[in-house]
């Protein structure tokens, strides 16, 4: 009792002191520039989550302790710190910070100001990111930046990321953008079994995104960079006490869509009806009453978790993180499995002359593929059936049988739940990416920084396929098959160069940037065929192959007073890809721009913080996706089913491949003129861009003549290309007070994109409607990949008339001569529309985009709609239609035209919600914890015309599309 007593007296004497010590400071934060008070500034206590914000009017008032000390923070302003030693009120006047806000836009070797910028380069941080369920780093971005358009591959989780910028750029080769993480330029191959090169980064380890558009902030990238690039920085460690992060989501994955099929009972009425039906064909129909779209999708669920930590140990600062990924498809049997590692050191030496940035990053991935042929059975299979038959010799799967072989009729199709179930498609991914850079401050000429990087992205992956024997086929020998793979994919890097940084009276500023790269890519690939075995057939497949980048580059900038400035590049290239003699390129750029808001009649507008012009010009070369060594003379085996037999022995057989000697760099012109404008405060914020690109001495695929080489088609250079367009931007901050922030990001992008040179028409776009049949093609004067159909006639009501087409050229004949290009799969309007609302703790994220005028070839629709389809060939099994034919009623697909009409060739244009995030933050129930707890449904809503399953088709050709989920999600992140 007495130690009670004295510990209450203890406390009694020391609340005055405790009480005393305890001060409430107030004060007003403004403007340096202006002198206007600033809203939304943080007030906090250091190394607490004590603190308050501005309110309307920039006052403060803040509970705060002696000694303490307070820190003035705002986006784009010094930060402050101030210690209290018992004032009453602090006034307080910050500036805005040039290096916070420039030093963050990264180009290729470097970095510059924001002011000194004269390329067109967007900047997407951390805070501004998608959110919800996302896997690749590309989704991060998606809808974010004008000009740049991202389409998932499919539903699947995982699966790549379709990225372009400004519209496609070739025929033949890559149109996708160059992906540098940290400074190394990466592959974007990836190996056998990987569904997404960019699965090997774990999105919460991302910084910034920097997209690079016009030829002006790619040249120095050379030939990489021909279709943009988009620079990942990876969050680094910082010279402070560490600090730890983690945060943990569940994801519930739903199948939304289904495509429209007929049912049971629809399909008997059909069967019953059908003119060619007779007894045997009606007693095929069952009597069950089947959904086989329902029986191969699921409800899926997944997770992620992550941990990292960063700071400074033994004064090197540093970042470590962890993070695993686990996802079901909603096809069943479908997963997606992901571990990744990443370690950052950042030490610094010699007074800061010397500095090191290490890093190295590993991921392992487990994937399971789920046979997507299942999704096309399911809408063909008759559905009067069930799925399971106790006396079926295909381990109890129902099938069909063909009553003379005992086994499933030719052309019949298989069960879908049998394929998912019977089919095991499994691989792993292992890879690690190394590299280290060292800046040099030459202590005899500080203006001089040396640098050498170096980096190794290094890939392996195993996979296999097992197909059960006990699988529904019309193979007769069928004893089940085992294909196994490996490859190994090497990319290594080293860079060597000079930065010349000089600042003469502080007027004329310097950067001068010269250097030497190599990169090579090596691929080692083996597949090994049980089924070529057994056959006394070649069973195993060795491929080894490498190719060489070899660059030399240098920048100038310049620029007087901040005012004007000038950007020049050259980077030679010379490739292995492509013969001696047209092997390397120079690819040469120039920009200049023109800061409006340092002049002195802006310089003290208090409305305009930021006005600039911009204007570039640049090339790029482009032989991304082109096959190694074309311009030699290549062999290559035969295939396992087409080898010589001599005598009961099979032996592989040696063909010359076709071979160009002339093979060149394609070449794109770039042309961008731009201003960049922030107003009121930075309320207001943006940029326009109009370009054109031309592409000339295109790569595509041409037919060469009778016995003048070792095939009939070999890649060319054969035609020109030219895009345009404008892209607009725009950030509103509409409300900002002290409990209350809403701010606005829309873009939108107008580009066309046309062949302006082409001496062929080319044919592609494979469908599966019919055989062998082509949609779309490239011709002069129209733009690549449009659709080339028969115009389809229509009655008085609207509905087409089966088989009849106009008569284009008049000769009373319907031929391919009455073929006309008709829409193509790309979109003229790109736009995006994001919101970000935050009302004290709560914080609410909107992501929506939208596409007009992308059309799309509804193949599902086109090649199972016709009532012969239902027999198709004989009468020992079934195939259900789609439910279009109840529209059109069409009879016949013996005539391969039906399946080219304009009838099938969608309006794709779209308005999606990506993304709602509902977010709420406890930073204050627990010392030095911040906790924030939300919620994410990802594909809300689509709004559409198209009758497919999704207006969102990659190449524009809708056949048999593996849905997209709709995903909710619960998070919880923790910093600490």
């Amino acid at each position: 009792m007495k130690t009670v007593l004295n510990a209450l007296l203890f406390c009694l004497i020391m609340l005055p002191a405790i009480l005393m010590a305890q001060s409430t400071v107030t004060g007003t934060v403004t403007d340096k520039a202006n002198a206007m008070p600033l809203p939304g500034v943080n007030v906090i206590i250091k190394g607490t989550a004590r603190g308050t914000a501005t309110d309307f009017d920039g006052k403060y008032s803040l509970e705060v302790n002696q000694g303490d000390i307070i820190v003035i923070s705002y986006l784009g302003y010094t930060t402050q710190e101030i210690e209290f030693i018992g004032q009453a009120s602090i006034d307080i006047v910050i500036e805005e910070d040039a290096s916070q806000l420039d030093e963050v836009i990264l180009v290729g070797y470097g970095s510059v100001k924001k002011d000194d910028l004269t390329g067109a380069a967007d900047l997407i941080k951390s805070d501004d990111f998608n959110q919800g369920p996302l896997v690749s780093a590309q989704q991060l971005i998606s809808g974010k930046i004008a000009g740049v358009s991202v389409t998932s591959g499919s539903g699947s989780p995982g699966d790549g990321q379709n990225i372009i910028i400004r519209g496609n750029g070739s025929l033949s080769l890559s149109s996708n953008p160059l992906i540098v993480l940290d400074g190394v330029p990466l592959d974007g191959g990836g190996v056998g079994g990987s569904r997404n090169p960019l699965n090997l980064i774990n999105p919460n380890d991302i910084e910034s995104m920097t997209v690079l558009k016009d030829a002006s902030a790619t040249s120095i990238y050379g030939s990489r960079g021909a279709n943009g690039v988009i620079m990942i920085t990876t969050k680094k460690g910082k010279d402070t006490d560490f600090r730890f992060s983690a945060t943990t989501s569940t994801t519930v994955h739903t199948s939304i869509d289904r495509v429209d099929v007929l049912s049971a009972d629809q399909f008997r009425d059909i069967v019953n009806s059908h003119p060619n039906a007779n007894a045997a064909t009606i007693a095929l129909l069952g009597n069950s009453n089947t959904n086989w779209q329902d029986e191969i999708y699921q409800t899926a669920f997944g997770q992620d978790h992550s941990f990292s930590a960063l700071g400074s140990a033994f004064g090197v600062p540093m970042r470590v993180s962890l993070g695993h990924s686990d996802h079901d498809g909603n096809l069943i049997g479908d997963n997606f499995q992901r571990t990744t590692a990443s370690l950052n050191l950042s030490p610094k030496f010699f007074d800061d002359h010397l500095k090191f940035d290490i890093s190295a990053r590993g991921n392992y991935t487990e994937n399971t593929f789920a046979d997507r042929g299942a999704i096309g059975n399911a809408n063909s299979f008759d559905p009067t059936q069930s799925v399971y038959d106790p006396n079926s010799q295909f381990g109890g799967y129902f099938s069909w049988i063909d009553a003379s072989t005992g086994q499933q009729p030719n052309l019949a199709g298989t069960n879908p739940v049998a394929l998912l179930n019977l089919r095991d498609d499994s691989s792993e991914v292992r890879r690690y990416i190394l590299n280290a850079k060292a800046d040099y401050k030459l202590h005899f000429f500080p203006d001089i920084t040396a640098t050498i990087s170096t980096g190794i992205d290094k890939s392996n992956s195993n996979g296999r396929t097992l197909v059960s024997d006990l699988i529904p086929t019309s193979d007769l020998t069928w004893n089940g098959s085992r294909n196994t793979y490996s490859n190994i994919s090497t990319n290594q890097l080293f860079d060597a160069y000079f930065t010349y940084t000089k600042s003469i009276k502080d007027v004329h500023n310097i950067n001068a940037v010269a250097g030497y790269s190599y990169q090579s890519f090596e691929y080692d690939n083996f597949s090994y065929d049980s089924e070529a075995e057994e056959d006394g057939n070649d069973f195993e497949f060795i491929d080894k192959s490498k190719n060489v980048l070899l660059s030399y580059f240098g920048r100038l900038n310049y620029d007087y007073d901040g005012k004007y400035l000038v950007t020049a590049t050259l980077r030679a290239d010379a490739s292995s890809k492509l013969n001696p003699d047209d092997r390397w390129g120079y690819f040469p750029s120039v920009a200049l721009a023109w800061n409006l808001h340092n002049e002195d009649f802006l310089n003290a507008s208090n409305n305009v913080n930021e006005l600039k012009l911009r204007v570039g010009y640049g090339e790029v070369g482009n032989v991304n996706g082109l096959g190694d060594y074309l311009f030699l003379t290549r062999y290559s085996g035969s295939e396992s089913t087409a080898n010589y037999q001599f005598g009961n022995s099979f032996y592989q057989t040696y063909r010359p491949d076709p071979l160009n000697e002339d093979l060149k760099w394609e070449i794109g012109n770039t042309f961008n003129i731009g201003i960049d404008y922030s107003l009121f405060n930075r309320r207001v914020s943006g940029s326009v861009n109009l370009y054109q690109k031309q592409t000339k001495d295109l790569i595509a695929s041409a037919s060469v003549d009778p016995f003048t080489n070792f095939g009939s088609q070999i890649e060319k250079n054969i035609g020109d290309m030219q895009n345009r367009g404008v892209e607009f931007t725009l950030n509103l901050i509409p409300i900002r007070t002290d409990d209350f922030e809403w701010s606005i990001n829309y873009n939108i992008s107008l580009n066309e994109n046309e062949i302006t040179d082409l001496p062929f028409v080319q044919e592609t776009g494979g469908i599966s409607a019919g055989t062998g049949n082509n949609v779309q093609l490239h011709t002069e004067g129209e733009a690549p990949y449009s659709f080339y159909v028969f115009q389809q006639v229509y009655d008085t009501s609207g509905k087409p008339i089966e088989g009849a087409f106009v008569d284009r050229n008049g000769d009373n004949v319907i031929n391919d001569a009455d073929k006309y290009i008709y829409k193509d799969p790309y979109a003229d309007i790109l736009m995006g529309l994001n919101t970000n609302l935050s009302y004290k703790k709560w914080d609410l994220a909107v992501v929506t985009r939208a596409n007009i005028g992308n059309y799309a070839y509804n193949d599902v629709s086109a090649g199972n709609s016709y009532l012969d389809g239902v027999i198709p060939t004989t009468n020992n099994f079934l195939s259900n239609l789609h439910s279009s034919y109840l529209d059109n009623g069409f009879v016949n697909q013996s005539n391969e035209n039906t399946f080219l009409s304009s009838h099938y060739i969608e309006d794709a244009s779209f308005f999606k919600i990506d993304n709602i995030t509902l977010g709420y933050t406890l930073d204050s129930a627990i010392k030095d914890v911040s906790l924030r707890l939300y919620g994410s449904v990802q594909n809300v809503a689509t709004i559409t015309d198209y009758k497919g399953l999704d207006p969102e088709i990659t190449g524009g050709i809708d056949s048999n599309f593996y849905p997209r989920p709709r995903s909710f999600v619960f998070g919880v992140n923790v910093d600490f």
